[in-house]
C-alpha cells in the first residue's frame, strides 16, 4: 500500500516564491509518507496574461524550474508529478504545457503535453479563455510505472474527455494524476463530479491537485484538491486554502475489485450502429 500526496497552491507571477511554496508542500507530503506527490497546473508560474508564459518557458531538460524539481525529488526521496511546466515547442510564439514525472533521483522518467486546451467562454461570468493562442497541444497519451502503480497522465481540461482516460486504461493505468487550475465557476459545478466519474469508470485511483484562490489578472480557482478511490470515495480533500493532503492507494484491493466487478473487460467499443428497427 503506497501513500500519494497532492499539493494545493495559490501560485502567482513570482517563480522563486512559487517554487518555495511547492517545495514546502512536497516536503510536507513526503513527511506524511507520500512516495509520489502531485503538484498543480501552473505551480511555478500563474501569469497575469497567458502570453507571459513565453517569458519563463524553458528548454526541455534545462532551466531553473526543472533544476529545482530535480533537487526537490532527490532531497525528499519522493517521485514528483510536476503539474505543468512551460516548455518551448516547435512554434516560438507558443509553449507546451508539460507534466513531468521525476523519480526519486531527480531523473525525468515521463513527459506528457496537455492534449486538450482550454478554449471556452463562460457566459454567466463573462470569463473567456483561449489557451490555444499561446500553447501547442500535445499528441499522445502517456503512462508510466511509479511506486504506486502505473500512472496515467492528464492536465486540467483533459478531465472532461473520458476517451483519453479510456486510452490510459488500455495502457494499464491503475491511477490518474490530474494537476489542474479549475476556475471557481467550473470547479464548483464539475471538479469533484468529474474526478469521481473518472475513478468509477476506470475503477482507478485519482489524484487531483489544484490551484486555489485569486491569482494575477483576477482569475479565481476552485481548489478542493483531493484523492479518490476506485469506488468513487473521496479519501482526503484540501478544500479552500493552500496545503498538502495524503492518502493510501491500496492497489491489491483495487485488483480484487477489478476482478469482482470486471467492467474494464466488458467494454464493447466496436458495437455495430443499428437503426433500432425490428
Amino acid at each position: 500500500m503506497k501513500r500519494i500526496g497532492v499539493v494545493q497552491m495559490q501560485s502567482g507571477a513570482d517563480v522563486e516564491a512559487n517554487l518555495a511554496v511547492a517545495t514546502a508542500g512536497v516536503r510536507d507530503a513526503a513527511g506524511q509518507g507520500a512516495s509520489v506527490v502531485v503538484l498543480p497546473e501552473n505551480f511555478a508560474y500563474m501569469p497575469e496574461r497567458d502570453p507571459d508564459l513565453l517569458a519563463v518557458a524553458e528548454t526541455p531538460g534545462d532551466g531553473p524550474i526543472q533544476a529545482a524539481l530535480a533537487e526537490l525529488a532527490r532531497a525528499t526521496g519522493a517521485w514528483l508529478v510536476a503539474g505543468s511546466v512551460p516548455l518551448r515547442g516547435e512554434d516560438p510564439a507558443r509553449v507546451r504545457a508539460a507534466s513531468l514525472v521525476l523519480d526519486d533521483t531527480g531523473r525525468v522518467v515521463a513527459r506528457y503535453d496537455k492534449l486538450h486546451l482550454f478554449d471556452v467562454d463562460l457566459g454567466e461570468t463573462g470569463e473567456s479563455y483561449r489557451e490555444s493562442a499561446v500553447m501547442e497541444p500535445g499528441e499522445a497519451a502517456v503512462t508510466v510505472d511509479t511506486p504506486a502503480g502505473r500512472l496515467g497522465l492528464s492536465i486540467c481540461f483533459d478531465l472532461r474527455f473520458p476517451g483519453l482516460f479510456q486510452s490510459l486504461l488500455d495502457a494499464g493505468a491503475q491511477w490518474f494524476a490530474v494537476p489542474a487550475a479549475f476556475t471557481r465557476t467550473t470547479g464548483r459545478a464539475h471538479w469533484e463530479l468529474l474526478l469521481r466519474a473518472r475513478a468509477v469508470e476506470g475503477l482507478a485511483f485519482v489524484a487531483g491537485a489544484g490551484q486555489v484562490g485569486r491569482h494575477p489578472g483576477g482569475r479565481e480557482t476552485f481548489g478542493h484538491s483531493q484523492l479518490v478511490d476506485p469506488w468513487g470515495r473521496v479519501l482526503a480533500c484540501q478544500p479552500d486554502a493552500p496545503g498538502a493532503v495524503v492518502a493510501a492507494f491500496d492497489t491489491d484491493a483495487q485488483a480484487r475489485l477489478r476482478r469482482r466487478f470486471p467492467v474494464l473487460d466488458q467494454r464493447r467499443f466496436r458495437c455495430r450502429l443499428g437503426t433500432g428497427g425490428v
